[in-house]
């Protein structure tokens, strides 16, 4: 959840746009008198945050509230394109390479540690608030050359991850997410790669609480985690939820994100889980970025292990050490890890950078497409014209609250283009034709999409 920290803070001047990194035309200048202002510090735009945060203290859900900022505290880049867990999708595409179901847990984990990499090479932003109705595309084309990890004490890589990893092949992964709800504020997403036989899912909400000294941020009531299906591999499915992180160092600052909760990954169909364990600050203060996990056999029908300690020895497959910001490594069997004399590295993040995206011309994208809904916004920021792009983010939110207004005197329910409901029981959101469908096209670079017949904010 370090990601979902990140989206309550206020942008810094050294944060890198995701926009800039993304493989499109450059946004044109506003056309507009509007003055240029000087662009306020990071000290300044931190104490004004932390003034509009302490309005909030006693609030159960900061997310719930959707309390609007000025512009000058946003980071220019929308919601939806900055939230996503594919900073490195080699990693996901790999998920499936080994042939042993312990290597597949493997690599899911390497990919559940690269899915904050972005917070982790940068410094906390608030993006726009996402409105309802608004979506988000792109791909991602990457080498299939991620290393194969190694499955047991005495294996060899799988003849399937080594020989698909040679192959240098390149492999388009494909993105989709829509604003789905807007009070709760939920997201449904939905990755897929159909080359490599891999897909993933989810509803994305938070819930966030400011205590007076950090903003303590979990998963929201819809949001049960990613849910990853491996389609050549008899369609196992993998559940990863989220664990709590805290936005810190707002009275000195200098923010910070730290997590200190536990979160499970597990896969009913091979009957294997893991708990990961993240360590809060040690004694002077200083956060440690240290987790902990373990990987055992358990019993899809009966559940009950949540801490590392409750896992008996014979279960255990495997353990996992390490920094989530720097390395993470794994050891084999259930000797405790600082007593095992072999250990193997799952991830190094120290060389990783996020992997810019593949999003459609602005002039391909519709009205209600993220980047083309905020055009003028954006541009206003870039321009340092931020008493305009303020008065422009008003009139969207006033927009969105009219048109809800009109559905509820006309007692009609919003009904969400590419996804089948606003939200599901499961917490799995499932494609409608038209998902289906802006998938495909995204897939063959074909982007052009029938006009919405109803919009959610203008």
């Amino acid at each position: 959840m370090a990601d979902t920290a990140n989206r309550l803070a206020p942008s810094s001047a050294s944060q890198p746009n995701s926009a800039a990194a993304s493989k499109d035309p450059s946004r044109a200048t506003t056309p507009t008198n509007a003055p240029v202002e000087k662009p306020p510090d990071d000290s300044s735009k931190l104490k004004t945050f932390l003034g509009v945060l302490r309005r909030f203290i006693g609030v159960s859900d900061l997310a719930a509230v959707r309390f609007s900022l000025p512009a000058q505290l946003l980071e220019p880049t929308p919601n939806l394109e900055y939230w996503h867990y594919l900073d490195r999708p080699e990693a996901f595409i790999s998920i499936g390479d080994s042939d042993e179901p312990l290597g597949r847990m493997l690599g899911t984990l390497r990919f559940w540690f690269t899915k904050d990499l972005k917070y982790v090479k940068g410094k906390p932003c608030k993006p726009y608030n996402s409105t309802l109705g608004e979506f988000f595309r792109c791909n991602w084309q990457v080498e299939d050359t991620h290393p194969p990890l190694k499955h047991s004490p005495n294996s060899e890589p799988s003849s399937s991850a080594t020989s698909t990893a040679g192959d240098n092949k390149v492999v388009k992964v494909s993105y989709l997410t829509e604003q789905t709800s807007h009070h709760p504020p939920v997201s449904a997403f939905y990755i897929d790669c159909p080359e490599k036989g891999i897909s993933a899912r989810g509803f994305d909400q938070l819930s966030a609480k400011f205590t007076g000294t950090n903003i303590r941020v979990i998963a929201g009531a819809h949001n049960l985690g990613i849910f990853i299906t491996l389609q050549n591999r008899d369609n196992e499915e993998y559940q990863l939820t989220h664990p709590a992180a805290y936005l810190g160092g707002l009275l000195r600052g200098a923010l910070s994100v730290s997590v200190a909760d536990s979160c499970y990954v597990t896969c009913a169909k091979t009957k294997i889980k893991v708990i990961l364990e993240y360590l809060e600050e040690g004694w002077l203060g200083r956060s440690q970025n240290k987790v902990l996990g373990v990987i055992f056999k358990y019993d899809p029908n009966n559940d009950t292990k949540t801490k590392i300690k409750d896992v008996p020895d014979k279960d255990v497959l495997a353990r996992v050490e390490g920094c989530w910001q720097d390395k993470v490594y794994y050891t084999f069997g259930s000797q405790p890890f600082a007593k095992n004399s072999e250990k193997h590295l799952l991830l190094d993040l120290n060389p990783l950078y996020p992997t810019p995206k593949n999003i459609p011309p602005l002039e391909e994208q519709l009205p209600n497409e993220s980047r083309k809904f905020w055009e003028n916004v954006t541009n206003a920021i870039v321009n340092k014209q931020y008493s305009l792009a303020t008065t422009l983010k008003q009139e969207i939110e006033e927009n969105q609250r009219n048109k809800a207004a009109e559905r509820k005197t006309l007692n009609k329910e919003w009904q969400p283009r590419f996804f089948t409901g606003a939200v599901t029981p499961a917490g799995k959101p499932d494609l409608t034709k038209d998902g289906e469908e802006a998938l495909k096209g995204l897939h063959a670079d074909q982007y052009k999409l029938e006009p919405n017949k109803e919009y959610g904010a203008f």
